[in-house]
């Protein structure tokens, strides 16, 4: 038995199989409750402050290029 993540109720093991199943929601209404909260910005996904570093290592924004190579180009 499963737990719904919203309201706690039990969840039967039989909406595994069922192909519009609300799973692993108990509802319709839960499922709902959820998509709200991830709209209204409730639920963040953590980010890794090491990815904006690794931007920087490789020059900067996209299209900007060493002074050297411009000058080839002119």
């Amino acid at each position: 038995m499963f737990q719904c993540p919203i309201c706690k109720g039990a969840v039967p093991e039989e909406m595994l199989d069922k192909p519009k199943s609300t799973f692993p929601f108990c509802s319709d209404r839960c499922r709902l409750i959820d998509l709200g909260r991830w709209l209204d910005g409730k639920y963040q996904i953590p980010v890794d402050n090491d990815d904006e570093s690794h931007g920087e290592s490789q020059g900067g924004e996209p299209g900007d290029e060493p002074d050297d190579e411009r000058s080839d180009r002119r």
